[in-house]
């Protein structure tokens, strides 16, 4: 009896280890994040993180084949027109906005303004590509943006911070340009890119030099998808961040007056935590801010072409609600997609 307990034991140790492994990401796991960096383009579904599966799955196809030179980052969803809302050292730094069908600039509409996840080293815009257009058939603005990222550019977490307040402002600053109205845009994204958003709404500093700063980068709403909001971060410099780690954070700037915010996550994720930290601090401090989760789901799980879109989906409908909750969008027929 006491060898079938350890028979047991050891079996039961040995599953839970096998799902620990497959629950990592380049998000969590170094060695992952080297990978994408070296080969992008075994980030299969392009969401700027990769998993163990997509790095086993990359391994096995490529074994015996020489190696191929690294292949570009794919860097423009389809559909958007392309537009340039800054320029540092030479990079052109563009963002594709996704009108609604027969919208003109003389009926303002709102806006959401999304920015990609990979861990600020990697990922590009078109992640946010189907989000964009639900949003566009659903009478937004709905816009996508690229920010340099560390494994093109020589960068920090501080740059882009500033790379998304810069585009915040390039879409206010043009909003009647593109039928925008100004006191309603959004900020969204995914990972990183929800850090991002959120730290447009809560982070005052990493303001580029050239930004017309009488131009406000704060956004009227935020839609964050398991966004890295911080939990417990270091207070020094980090191989990520040229100052203090706590400084560019959202969680240390939680109690802070912000606009109403959701974020989706799933139970399996470990950004979770600092999630719901940040969540207490804001409630206590008076805002509307709201987690919806999903049962033992990990990080990425809301992406389009994940779980049969099952997930992208789910939170997809939640995050449309909560415009509709805010005035923005009218509610959905039954008829609609």
């Amino acid at each position: 009896m006491r060898i079938l307990c350890v028979i047991l034991a050891f079996a039961l140790g040995f599953v839970s280890q096998v799902r620990t492994l497959l629950a990592q990401t380049s998000e969590n796991n170094t060695r992952l994040q080297k990978a994408l960096e070296r080969n992008p383009e075994a980030d299969t579904d392009q969401d700027g993180v990769l998993t163990r599966e997509e790095a086993e799955a990359f391994k096995r196809k490529n074994a015996g084949k020489r190696r191929q030179p690294r292949a570009k980052p794919a860097t423009a969803p389809e559909g958007g027109e392309r537009h340039i809302y800054k320029e540092v050292d030479d990079v052109e730094l563009p963002l594709y906005v996704f009108q609604p069908e027969g919208h003109t600039a003389d009926e303002t509409k709102p806006a959401i303004v999304f920015f990609f996840g990979g861990g600020w080293r990697a990922g590009n815009p078109s992640q946010f590509e189907q989000h964009c257009q639900h949003f566009a058939r659903r009478g937004l603005v709905a816009i996508t943006v690229e920010y340099r990222v560390s494994s093109r550019h020589p960068v920090k977490v501080e740059d882009c911070i500033a790379d998304a307040k810069s585009a915040m402002r390039w879409v206010r600053g043009h909003a009647e340009k593109l039928g925008v109205d100004p006191h309603r845009i959004a900020a969204g994204g995914g990972s990183a890119g929800g850090h991002l958003a959120a730290c447009t709404a809560v982070i005052d500093d990493f303001n580029a030099p050239t930004d017309d700063l009488k131009v406000s980068a704060k956004p009227n709403a935020i839609v964050l998808f398991n966004p890295a909001m911080g939990n417990n971060p270091g207070a020094e410099p980090t191989s990520r961040t040229r100052g203090p780690e706590n400084k560019v954070f959202p969680i240390t700037y939680a109690a802070k007056k912000q606009p109403p915010c959701i974020m989706f996550f799933g139970t399996a994720d470990g950004l979770l935590k600092g999630a719901e930290l940040y969540q207490v601090e804001s409630k206590n401090a008076g805002n509307h801010c709201r987690i919806v989760t999903y049962e033992d789901q990990g990080h990425g799980f809301f992406n389009y072409g994940r779980s049969g879109n099952k997930y992208y989906e789910l939170t997809l409908s939640e995050a449309d609600k909560f415009l509709v909750e805010l005035g923005w969008l009218p509610a959905r027929s039954k008829s609609q997609p």
